[in-house]
């Protein structure tokens, strides 16, 4: 990264007189509204089983996008990505979760897989959470309320992050907005029991044809279409309240899932059943309003566009491009699709999507598709499956769940098979596609890298250089000259963060403040993937 990184604030500031207008007033607020665990299973997407009128309300009034992808089929590596700018691959956040245990692994007992390290992913020197420079241009960010970025969330990220967390509670009524609101009535675990009322008939559900035909299957994926009713009425809450405070013609409304269904062979899987996602945006204008966007769209475009949308200039460090908005780029040509580790299962899978085909390259082809994932296994269709499995009773078409072991490359025509069960990768008449997309996933990699080939005890050696130890941030330096404040972190690329002695939340430092005599200040450093600095104190004289 740039040697001008070190100080933060000077970036920060160059970056708001190079790239912002005059006022921050005069910018859209943003609205990110996004479900856990949802695969385009809505009205708007030609569903016939789902209940979603606020949904189907919303993609009317906006532009569908039908070829949205988050980077990997399970949310912590993929909200990385939403949240940096960047593929996980480049800065060690692919394996499904680093940095602390959850209950996905709480009933493990085994030595060996609690033996799992724990990391933080560490992006070079200088990457910040995108919502750094919202905040530095003016806007209010906050977020209701899930994080889960594979590195410690900085309080540099937002004014808010919290159940509370809402537009209205910034102080300003005219302060533009970026606010996140992340619903979790589909997350894979609401379709362990019945939570929400019954409004799904489980005669009315399409059963893929990886998945064997029971009534159990049946059963959950039902549930699920009930918490997407659920999602949906919470959804229309939160509209309503938009248009309550009079902002619904200010306000640009994404809608999106942060990976496909949490449903077996579909979250933590790189086929679009995992990584194929609903996008909606509804524009203040009416722009595009009842219209389908088939354009190519990876969450790694996400953090750019939305700077793009404030009137700001991305970093160069982001791996995405603009796709939304007057500065939109050329349509991409492929999106890139990754699994590593999933809880305690090892993998290493890259796969490569285009318009129509998917190419899937297995670089651990002696491993089954079926890892061991007790957190998954707790699904009534899951243990279906592995029944059926044990007793021989799966048929060809769900070889997925039942293959020892995997080819070392796979190929789909989406169009003609879009469950992606069908591998085309040996027929010669599609071997020109083969080759076209082998070598997309090539220069992927010569072009990014990629940590995730590490084994992730070298992995976290690389990351925090030499030995694997967390480095601490340097605490911030505060400089006064009169009522004129400075402060700067010894740790290239850190941001900082203070607070005065009345305040709650945390501000975010990007250049010089006033602050009057008697006014006691404390500052905090951080670097993504380090620890958080002590603090510094200072009683401005």
């Amino acid at each position: 990264m740039k040697r001008s990184l070190i100080y933060p604030w000077m970036y920060l500031a160059l970056f708001i007189l190079t790239c912002g207008p005059s006022s921050a007033q005069d910018r859209y607020n943003i609205l990110w509204i996004t479900a856990e665990d949802l695969s385009p299973r809505l009205g708007a997407y030609g569903d016939r089983v789902a209940r979603t009128p606020n949904l189907d309300r919303l993609a009317a009034g906006g532009v569908r996008y039908e070829r949205a992808f988050a980077t990997y089929g399970v949310c912590a590596p993929a909200r990385h990505t939403l949240i940096t700018g960047m593929y996980p691959t480049s800065t060690g956040a692919g394996p499904m979760r680093t940095w602390r245990r959850t209950s996905a692994l709480a009933s493990i007992t085994d030595t060996a897989l609690l033996n799992i390290p724990v990391y933080e992913a560490t992006p070079p020197a200088g990457v910040k959470c995108f919502t750094e420079y919202l905040r530095a241009a003016g806007y209010y960010c906050t977020n209701n309320s899930k994080t889960d970025y594979q590195f410690r969330p900085p309080i540099t990220a937002w004014d808010e992050s919290s159940k509370t967390a809402h537009w209205r509670n910034r102080p300003d009524r005219s302060q533009p907005f970026f606010a996140v609101f992340n619903g979790e009535h589909t997350h894979e675990s609401r379709t362990f029991k019945q939570v929400h009322p019954r409004f799904t008939d489980p005669a009315d559900v399409t059963v893929p044809p990886y998945y064997p035909d029971t009534e159990t299957v049946r059963q959950d994926i039902a549930r699920h279409y009930d918490n997407i009713h659920a999602l949906d009425t919470w959804v229309g809450e939160i509209l309503d309240q938009l248009e309550e405070d009079g902002l619904l013609d200010s306000t640009i409304i994404f809608f999106f899932g942060d990976h496909g269904d949490g449903l077996p062979r579909a979250k933590r899987w790189v086929y679009d059943s995992g990584t194929r996602v609903p996008l909606l945006i509804r524009w203040p204008d009416g722009a595009g309003a009842g219209t389908v966007n088939e354009a190519l769209v990876s969450f790694v475009d996400f953090a750019p566009t939305v700077l793009s949308l404030a009137e700001l200039d991305a970093p160069a460090y982001m791996e995405g491009q603009v796709f939304a908005g007057g500065k939109q780029a050329a349509p991409r040509d492929y999106v890139y699709l990754f699994r590593d580790r999933m809880d305690p299962a090892p993998e290493t899978i890259r796969a490569v999507r285009d318009e129509r085909y998917q190419y899937v390259r297995n670089y651990r082809p002696e491993l089954p598709y079926l890892g061991y994932i007790p957190y998954r296994d707790r699904a009534a269709m899951m243990q279906e499956i592995l029944r059926l499995k044990e007793d021989g009773a799966l048929g060809p078409e769900q070889w997925q769940f039942w293959a020892t072991s995997k080819s070392l490359e796979e190929l789909y025509d989406t169009q003609t098979d879009p469950d992606q069960i069908r591998n085309i990768a040996g027929d010669p008449a599609h071997f020109g596609k083969l080759t076209e997309l082998r070598n997309a996933h090539a220069d992927f990699l010569s072009t990014y890298g990629d940590l995730g080939q590490l084994p992730e005890s070298e992995l976290i050696r690389r990351l925090w250089p030499p030995a694997g130890a967390q480095s601490v941030t340097a605490s911030p330096t505060i400089h006064v000259d009169g009522n004129r404040v400075r402060m700067e972190s010894a740790t290239e690329g850190a941001s900082i963060a203070y607070r005065l002695s009345a305040d709650e939340n945390w501000r975010l430092y990007f250049e010089p403040i006033d602050l009057p005599g008697g006014t006691e200040l404390e500052a905090r450093a951080i670097r993504l993937g380090w620890k958080e600095s002590e603090p510094s104190h200072k009683i401005i004289k």
